[in-house]
């Protein structure tokens, strides 16, 4: 538990608090970071020309300049705000007691311990910059606008309507309102929520603005579109969960350094899987904490950050081009930054909890140099996104069909060997498969280490799904599926139906609750919002069997039928969309029917085998129906894909509905036998368990129910004789 104290020095003080009047960070260097990364801006800018006046539709050295200006205020308001979410949802404390009281009805009660100071400063830095953001994304959708149309910003009636023009019906210019309206919406939610469920949905609300910002950068008009798009976003989400959290932590120095912070307990040998307990300065707790987000913020970043380069930049040549060099530079700033955090986390942070380093020299090490080094960063990126890159962004005017359509040169037509040798790496399953398999081997050795047993094949089951889902996503059923209905049909029936058999068996989260350490503090960590996420409402329903069932079966009629699929295959969002929708679908079913992880509300075997059998039969029925169909879906995306090979669209979709119905039989007979092996399995222990409990009576209950059987049959018998 982190318990605040007195402000005279108590007894037993942890190591490494500072003396009284000992300060932190000065919150105002905060605005070095900006000023950082508007002087990297201006030279970065200077040095490739981006902020030249145009030969023509010169907008004016105003929107020339300011526009960057905005885009880095911007820039670095979103990452504050999304890192002082981060602290508040499971880092710093939100009680001071540490533990929330509750009512016997589980609502919160009226002598609840108050917030901690911690909690409070960190919301009041969400909501000021939160308002900073909403301010920077308004000029940044005005300065876009006038850059575009090569006007100067403007007050009269006819730039108005072609602003609401450019923020209605434009792409960019819609996805730039739409962070506007997101930035205030966030606004409004950090002012007035302080539950955190309300906080996680304001965080979730804000990630929707960095899939805005990836959809308008350069990865929008690139060749790999969804590639870049989804390495662009992935890179958002990493700077600001690294960059956010050094920013609110640098503001926090003050509470966390102060004399009477109050302390905190961490497991001895933290990150050994240690029993016992040991008390340590609050910062160390949230240094702690934060480390190993900054520690996957910077993969994120790095790894990201090669494969969006790597779309825009083409040829080694290219490297020494004005967008090359900065490139580079600002790999080199990244790698630098890595660096430093490895240092921090192996050695800085270790001495702070062991008492051989001030709480406030930890802070100014650890969090304002490497704040300064990510204000450059952001400079250079934004620089970056003014550059033109050397691999043209602009459809050649004889763009094939398939290009046109899909971003995508048409692929050769397939063979056996191609649908395992074409690729197309899409990075962020690739980031989200490789994280929830380091995830999984991290949990499995910790419970082995510590003892515990883990079925071996249970984890070579989850390592599988996650190769198939892998493979999905990013293999030549993911090539193929852009073009071919029959292959999008292979897509969408293996992510339903096969991959989550493989992941359910593998129990996740089961093996998480295992491995993870429960808080001592009152603050939600992984473990408390896994089970808070098995335990809601939400996770009622959507395990509820009935609900399950029904989600699973209909969505396909849903999606098929409807202008869903349409939106599934012309938006990005969409088919990201589309894949999580299918997975999840089948996770839950398959969770439902095989499952051992914990869930509200489980159904008879005799019930699971009914389920299986009805969704079988309604998978069946749609598969023929696409198979007698004459009818095109979706006819200007297949008709207009321009092959030379292969069926036509219309036999190829007939084809996909044989391979529906086919492709379901199998996993289908596989989860049954499963289901009817559980069943087995528990009426064998049950048995077992009877026998047990008949050794160590005697068989009093079958003794018991004899006698009361003699009883009613010589009862019965008097009146005959008689």
């Amino acid at each position: 538990m982190i318990t605040r104290t007195d402000r005279r020095p108590a007894r037993g003080a942890a190591p490494g608090a500072d003396g009284p009047g000992a300060r932190g960070i000065d919150p105002w260097l905060l605005a070095a970071v900006p000023v950082v990364a508007l002087a990297a801006l201006v030279v970065a800018m200077l040095y490739t020309g981006s902020g030249a006046a145009p030969l023509a539709a010169d907008p004016g050295a105003l929107v020339r300049w300011g526009l960057p200006v905005a885009e880095v205020v911007h820039n670095c308001a979103l990452v504050v705000v999304m890192g002082a979410l981060l602290l508040a949802l499971g880092v710093v404390p939100r009680t001071q007691g540490g533990v929330r009281r509750r009512t016997a009805s589980g609502g919160r009660g009226d002598d609840e311990e108050p917030e901690h100071p911690l909690f409070t400063a960190t919301l009041r830095l969400a909501a000021a910059a939160s308002a900073v953001w909403t301010v920077a994304a308004v000029a940044v959708l005005v300065l876009s606008y006038s850059d575009v149309a090569g006007l100067p910003v403007g007050g009269d009636d006819t730039y108005t309507q072609q602003l609401l023009h450019y923020a209605t019906d434009i792409p960019t210019g819609q996805a730039q309102a739409t962070v506007v309206v997101v930035a205030a919406v966030v606004t409004t939610l950090v002012v007035g929520v302080r539950a955190l469920l309300g906080l996680l949905v304001t965080f979730a609300l804000a990630c929707a603005a960095l899939v805005a910002m990836a959809l308008t950068g350069h990865a929008a008009g690139g060749d790999d579109h969804m590639g870049a798009v989804n390495s662009l976003g992935l890179h958002l989400l990493g700077v600001c969960l690294w960059t956010g959290g050094l920013a609110a932590l640098a503001w926090l120095s003050p509470l966390l350094s102060a004399r009477d912070a109050g302390t905190g307990t961490l497991p001895e040998g933290a990150g050994r899987g240690a029993g016992a307990r040991r008390r340590v300065p609050i910062a160390a707790v949230v240094l702690r904490r934060f480390s190993a987000v900054a520690f996957g913020g910077f993969f994120l970043v790095l790894l990201s950050g090669v494969l969006n380069a790597a779309v825009r930049i083409g040829t080694w040549e290219q490297l020494v081009s004005p967008y090359g060099r900065l490139v580079l530079v600002k790999a080199a700033l990244t790698l630098a930054l890595g660096l430093a955090g490895l240092a921090h986390r192996r050695w800085l942070v270790p001495a702070l909890e062991a008492g051989r380093l001030t709480v406030r020299r930890a802070l100014w090490q650890l969090v304002l140099g490497e704040l300064l080094v990510m204000g450059a960063v952001m400079g250079v990126a934004v620089a970056l996104s003014r550059t033109a890159p050397p691999v043209p962004e602009q459809l050649a005017p004889d763009a094939s069909p398939a290009l046109i359509l899909t971003w995508y040169e048409l692929p050769p037509e397939p063979t056996a060997a191609s649908w395992f040798t074409m690729w197309r790496v899409d990075p962020l399953w690739l980031a989200v498969c490789a994280f929830l398999a380091v995830v999984y081997l991290w949990a499995f050795v910790r419970v082995r280490r510590r003892g515990d047993s883990w079925s071996v094949l249970r984890t070579l089951s989850w390592l599988t799904g996650l190769g198939i889902l892998f493979w999905i996503t990013s293999g030549g059923v993911a090539v193929y599926g852009r073009v071919l209905f029959s292959a999008h049909m292979v897509e969408h029936m293996v992510l339903t139906m096969v991959v989550p058999i493989f992941l359910v068996l593998g129990a996740p989260v089961t093996v998480l609750l295992k491995a993870l350490e429960p808080r001592q503090d009152g603050t939600r960590g992984p473990r408390e919002w896994l089970l808070r996420l098995v335990h809601s409402t939400w996770g009622r329903i959507v395990t509820h069997p009935i609900f399950a069932a029904v989600n699973f079966a209909a969505s396909i009629v849903v999606f098929y039928f409807t202008p869903l699929f349409h939106f599934t295959l012309h938006y990005h969002v969409g088919h990201v969309l589309m894949i999580v929708h299918f997975l999840f679908t089948g996770y839950m079913f398959m969770l439902v029917l095989i499952g051992i992880d914990p869930i509200p509300r489980r159904p008879t075997h005799m019930m699971r085998l009914i389920l299986l059998l009805a969704t079988m039969v309604y998978h069946a029925f749609v598969g023929v129906a696409i198979m007698g169909s004459d009818t095109l879906l979706q006819a200007s995306w297949f008709g207009n894909m321009g092959r030379d090979w292969g069926r036509t669209a219309i036999e190829d979709q007939q084809f996909g509905g044989a391979l529906m119905w086919s492709i379901g039989e199998f996993p289908t007979v596989v989860v049954a036998v499963v289901v009817a092996v559980m069943w087995a399995i528990e009426g064998s222990k049950e048995n077992r368990r009877v026998d047990r409990a008949a050794d160590r009576t005697d068989d009093a209950e079958l003794k018991a129910y004899n006698e009361m059987m003699a009883r009613l049959a010589e009862r019965d018998d008097r009146p005959a004789r008689r």
